[in-house]
């Protein structure tokens, strides 16, 4: 911006023309002083232009309400522009990324924990209430060391062949025996079906 463009902004913007004219016509004399003025002082990308000329609007409103306008708006806009990308780079050395990625999933709510963590307890409930050899073949195949079928038979004493119709026995009498509360929303609209439906 040309000093003669500056001085004519300076000019204009009185306490008189704001009054009459309203902020909009500020916002808008000022508009490419604070764009480029914004501009220079985050040439190097380590502020965001943007950033600067919003936190500028801001404390220009708040100016016009506390002392109405500046007498050298231009010299005002340079000298704000310039505290404001001076705050955030100040902001910026003071802030450390954080480690890892934020939680996410069950954990990062506590409802929604809570109620995993209470469908799990239902569940391992049930898996203690199924016969005979249902509770270590259900436990086995929820272990999250995520066991083979020929692992399984080992450590059940059966042959492999008899697990998948045993698994789904040991499932059949699991599904009777949870309450539909317990089931998950997700699995009840993906099936179709609801618990105790046949």
């Amino acid at each position: 911006m040309t000093l003669r463009e500056t001085a004519t902004i300076s000019g204009t913007i009185t306490a008189a023309a704001v009054a009459r004219d309203g902020a909009d016509a500020l916002v808008r004399v000022l508009r490419p002083l604070v764009q480029a003025e914004a501009h220079a002082e985050a040439h190097d990308g380590a502020l965001d232009s943007a950033d600067l000329e919003q936190a500028v609007w801001v404390r220009l409103l708040e100016r016009l309400d506390a002392e109405g306008p500046p007498a050298d708006a231009a010299g005002w806009v340079r000298g704000a522009v310039h505290e404001e990308a001076r705050r955030a780079r100040r902001r910026a050395l003071r802030e450390r990324p954080y480690a890892g990625e934020p939680p996410t999933g069950p954990a990062a709510c506590p409802e929604r924990a809570a109620l995993v963590a209470e469908r799990r307890r239902a569940l391992r409930a049930a898996v203690a209430r199924t016969p005979g050899h249902c509770p270590r073949l259900l436990t086995a195949m929820l272990s999250p060391m995520d066991p083979t079928y020929r692992e399984i038979a080992g450590q059940l004493g059966i042959s492999q062949g008899s697990l998948g119709p045993m698994r789904s026995r040991c499932l059949g009498c699991l599904r009777r025996m949870l309450p539909a509360e317990v089931a998950a929303p997700e699995l009840r609209e993906w099936s179709g079906r609801q618990p105790g439906d046949r």
